[in-house]
């Protein structure tokens, strides 16, 4: 269970060892044990003992802002672990290792987006075209990325962007076509998004974001020392490269639900040069992709939960990070 506190005045208090949600309509009660992650938007209320058992049974606290995304957390001090973890990581950084993990989480990026290209079905002959020209350029992009050689990320990098950004703009290009009318869009957009599909993807992104933080952290890896995006002052980089693996998730959801017409108009509301979604909007999407991250899936022989496949590569990146062969 995922505890959303994102309307105004709604508030998360502890009575007799449980969580207790306060709403206009009332209160709910809930057993900590059946609690995965807590997530406290503008307007909500937590009080220091309903925090306290959060942190008691290692249960992930997130603030986010308007799109969803993480602005602080709180946790266990039992999460982290060695330092050897962290010291490894900052070598890895400059490492030949470093060059290949790069090049295949491109490459797979590029391969689960293809995948999704593969399940749509554009009306009429030109579109199944330009969803197959569309595939077949991710192809040949994901050969380019796999074929690159460099000692380290920095002599690589500008070549990696630039096959990605193209191979990203052919992806975009190509969901679009599969979209009803009122959610097809021109490219991607953010803070704000220009359209319904990017404000639905943004805020998707901005949860996943949360949960890839939280799942290194867990794991004792420092989230803010990256490998491919920028080092930026105060930003999770290492969160920005992990996530790439995961980003389909939020797209097959997204495109999925505008696909049904699930979102009524009230859903989004334009503000500030750009489009928000809303109260009912994020509760169907939040829903949604909880309920997705949920979902028992098979990977390599393993069957369980995608956010548990999370938690898991979080896990192997420690322990390749501890590695002495680095």
């Amino acid at each position: 269970m995922h505890i959303v506190l994102n309307s105004y005045g709604t508030s998360l208090q502890r009575e007799q060892g449980r969580f207790v949600v306060y709403t206009q309509e009332g209160k709910d009660y809930i057993v900590p044990g059946q609690v995965k992650t807590i997530t406290v938007s503008k307007g909500a209320k937590v009080s220091s003992d309903a925090v306290l058992l959060a942190i008691e049974h290692e249960i992930d606290l997130l603030f986010v802002d308007g799109q969803g995304s993480p602005k602080g957390r709180v946790w266990s001090v039992k999460y982290g672990s060695i330092a050897t973890i962290r010291r490894n990581q900052v070598e890895f950084i400059f490492s030949p290792k470093a060059v290949e993990w790069v090049k295949q989480l491109l490459a797979y990026k590029m391969e689960t987006q293809i995948a999704v290209l593969l399940t749509l079905a554009p009306a009429g002959e030109e579109g199944e075209r330009r969803v197959q020209r569309a595939i077949n350029a991710l192809e040949d992009h994901k050969r380019k990325v796999l074929q690159l050689q460099g000692e380290v990320v920095a002599d690589v990098a500008p070549s990696l962007r630039g096959w990605e950004g193209a191979a990203s703009r052919r992806y975009f290009e190509a969901l679009s076509l599969a979209l009803p009318e009122a959610y097809q869009f021109g490219g991607r957009s953010q803070h704000p998004a220009q359209d319904a599909f990017n404000a639905l993807l943004n805020y998707g992104y901005g949860m996943l974001y949360g949960k890839v933080e939280g799942a290194l952290i867990k794991a004792g890896i420092d989230p803010y020392v990256g490998v491919f995006h920028r080092d930026d002052y105060n930003r999770p980089v290492l969160v920005f490269d992990v996530i790439e693996r995961y980003r389909v998730w939020v797209d097959y959801v997204v495109l999925q639900l505008c696909r049904q017409e699930a979102f009524p108009e009230e859903c989004f509301v334009e503000r500030n040069g750009g489009i928000w979604l809303e109260g009912l909007g994020k509760r169907i999407l939040v829903q949604s992709v909880n309920d997705y991250l949920a979902e028992v899936v098979p990977l390599k022989g393993v069957e369980r939960s995608r956010a548990v496949h999370i938690q898991q590569y979080a896990h192997q990146l420690a322990k390749y990070f501890q590695s002495s062969s680095l």
